[in-house]
């Protein structure tokens, strides 16, 4: 199982966007500082994910929601409560 996740910094209130095949280990990766992107945006917490069959849908569906400012926009108002 692959999952597209989105992670929410407590310390500047923004949001991440990524893919795995292990998720409690890529959010250990980001709130330790393994992960160059987010290092100085820690800690996180997980606030969505998607479980996907195949490693190819989770990265087209991360991409979608990374460049296509429609797909992250239908996703934040249909997951509003969870974002805050």
């Amino acid at each position: 199982m692959y999952y597209v996740y989105i992670l929410k910094s407590l310390k500047d209130e923004k949001l991440y966007i990524g893919s795995t095949n292990d998720l409690k280990r890529r959010l250990s990766e980001h709130n330790n500082g393994l992960n160059r992107s987010t290092k100085a945006r820690r800690p996180f917490e997980l606030r969505y994910y998607e479980a996907c069959a195949s490693k190819y849908d989770a990265r087209k569906r991360e991409y979608a929601l990374k460049k296509d400012g429609k797909a992250l926009g239908q996703l934040k108002r249909r997951i509003s409560e969870s974002l805050q």
